[in-house]
């Protein structure tokens, strides 16, 4: 794995050992962050089921403010800190190590505003999709920006909900065996109604 653009780009990175956590490939990051460009600098962003930390490490390279990286795996953690070690990121990241789902229920309003959010949970661990955009459409919402837009990466073949409370799909992109669902607070835009682009 590498890091695709911004001032780290083309710096490697390692990832976990096994089959249990399944990095993002590079060539879907950079389809993400090619749709997320507009909203990366200076953005406040939330790696969900961090893993390796690829994604997170890819969003502070392209401008990100502030990252915040959440996972509970012991070996992906392991990863994770050597590659912040490696790259000599001191600054501008957060990691949490611990459940997502204990995450989102126990946040706090210091980690409140946040314009993106990624998530990527196992996609063996199905329930998680709806454990996590369920409370990011519900209670968690008070946790991001009114124009803040989320991220599934899942299985092209597995059918996400159209809405998860007052988070509605506005996009869908699929590449190979892979898709990245965009979500958006519909509940809380303005007027225009402003999603993704």
């Amino acid at each position: 794995m590498r890091i695709i653009g911004g001032w780290l780009g083309s710096r490697t990175l390692k990832a976990p050992p096994g089959l249990a956590t399944r990095p993002t490939s590079d060539r879907l990051r950079e389809t993400l962050f090619n749709v997320l460009a507009p909203r990366m600098e200076g953005a406040v962003f939330l790696d969900l089921y961090a893993g390796s930390g690829a994604v997170g490490i890819e969003a502070l390279s392209r401008g990100a403010a502030r990252v915040v990286l959440v996972e509970r795996g012991a070996p992906a953690l392991k990863v994770l800190r050597t590659n912040l070690a490696t790259l000599e990121i001191e600054e501008g990241i957060e990691v949490c190590s611990g459940s997502v789902r204990t995450f989102l229920r126990r946040g706090n309003t210091a980690r409140a505003g946040f314009d993106v959010v990624f998530l990527d949970p196992p996609y063996d661990a199905g329930t998680e999709y709806a454990t996590a955009l369920g409370l990011l459409g519900g209670g968690a919402s008070m946790f991001l920006n009114d124009k803040a837009v989320v991220v599934a990466e899942h299985r092209r073949r597995e059918k996400l909900d159209e809405s998860y409370g007052a988070l509605v799909r506005m996009r869908l992109l699929k590449q190979a065996d892979a898709a990245l669902s965009f979500y958006a607070l519909t509940a809380r835009q303005s007027k225009r109604g402003e999603g993704p682009e």
